[in-house]
């Protein structure tokens, strides 16, 4: 008998976002100069506050046992805090789940919720790895499609149409991973009516809440009727600049956390204890250092907005939040250089990757076929160097 991946795996893309990112390693090892803007991570170090909650939990509070699958008591406590005080959410430690990063809380969620065949729609343009755990859970994407004319956002009109008798569950992110659109408290409420009035769960992916460029951040959970209704997600990774430490968490109400408990004590249990412990500094250290790096955000968000507008075929609008562009490329498609023609996001990604030495992500795995994404947590240097690279490259397309 040969043994092979299951079908499940065969079906499942690997994630275009590390496979970029991967090809501009392997080019980099090889003494090449690619300038990276594929991977969503911050470029700033964490800040030696928390890191220094960390070596003390080492070195004199000896956190080495195994923490309680769904988290440390008085981490869930702040948490509990913060969604209060900061968000306007009523969830009490015991309705939050500590994850491996946001992306296990999700696969916690689908895992728990969906049974063979049930439907969970997607705003989409949507962040790569939703399709895909939906997908292993049995679920299926429907996709709700915004794009750049309306700030990527689907209509409420939409929404009440793509609702079927096997719709489960709801899926976006705010601010959102790719485009960096922002839902106001306005466009969420009109979203929230359609929630109750169909009897649904809304998944609300907030892991770039700290980076926000509007004066607030609004959670759609904090609506009237809507705290029953919402499974919250957040992390540490984007606002704090802990990518590394795999650190997500959720908020949800107690019979879907009891279920996620059990699905995760069943695959990785809990997460790091010294983890747990500089998340607890982080939470409880105020966000000044989270402030200065949204602000550098805003300052390079404003100079690669300026840069894109000059480069020819690319329509840009500007993100209220994360730090991604999400141009629309379409009239570059069919294009030529020498022999070569791009006949689609991808061609013209590899097309930069290769001529421009720039590592960008297509848009076809986020939903959007004639987009593709530009990461601007990088330094103002390397940004205006690798923009200025993408525009000489466009020019050369005939």
């Amino acid at each position: 008998m040969n043994l092979k991946p299951s079908n499940r795996i065969q079906n499942i893309e690997e994630s275009s976002t590390l496979a970029m990112s991967a090809k501009a390693s392997e080019m980099k090892s090889k003494g090449i100069d690619v300038i990276s803007l594929s991977l969503g991570e911050p470029d700033f170090k964490t800040p030696s506050h928390i890191c220094d909650g960390a070596k003390k939990a080492i070195d004199s509070e000896n956190y080495f046992s195994y923490p309680p699958v769904n988290g440390y008591l008085d981490l869930r406590k702040a948490i509990s805090n913060k969604f209060s005080v900061e968000n306007n959410l009523n969830y009490d430690p015991n309705d939050i789940i500590v994850s491996n990063g946001v992306k296990q809380s999700i696969t916690n969620v689908m895992f728990s919720l969906l049974n063979k065949g049930d439907e969970v729609i997607v705003f989409s343009p949507y962040w790569v790895s939703y399709d895909a755990i939906i997908k292993l859970a049995d679920g299926i994407p429907v996709h709700l499609n915004g794009n750049i004319d309306n700030d990527f956002k689907p209509s409420p009109h939409d929404l009440e149409k793509s609702i079927t008798n096997k719709t489960k569950l709801i899926i976006f992110s705010s601010p959102c991973n790719p485009t960096g659109s922002v839902f106001t408290k306005n466009e969420l409420e009109k979203y929230s009516k359609i929630i109750l009035k169909n009897n649904l769960y809304v998944i609300s992916d907030e892991i770039y809440e700290h980076i926000n460029f509007l004066d607030e951040h609004f959670s759609i959970g904090s609506l009237e009727g809507m705290n029953e209704r919402t499974i919250t997600l957040n992390g540490f990774s984007k606002g704090f600049a802990m990518t590394g430490w795999r650190l997500g968490y959720m908020g949800a109400p107690r019979w879907i956390t009891n279920a996620c408990k059990k699905m995760q004590g069943q695959t990785t249990s809990a997460n790091c204890s010294i983890a747990q412990r500089a998340a607890l500094v982080a939470l409880n250290s105020g966000t000044k250092s989270t402030i200065e790096m949204k602000n550098e955000y805003l300052k390079r968000r404003d100079i690669v907005y300026n840069l894109l507008n000059k480069i020819n075929g690319f329509k840009v609008n500007i993100p209220k939040g994360a730090f991604y562009f999400f141009p629309n490329i379409e009239e570059l498609i069919g294009k030529h250089y020498k022999n070569d023609k791009i006949n689609s996001a991808s061609d013209l990604c590899m097309y930069y990757l290769n001529q421009a030495k720039v590592s960008l992500v297509p848009g076809e795995d986020f939903g959007a076929p004639n987009c593709i994404r530009l990461s601007y947590a990088a330094s103002e240097k390397d940004l205006m160097e690798a923009v200025n690279r993408l525009k000489n490259s466009t020019n050369n397309l005939t």
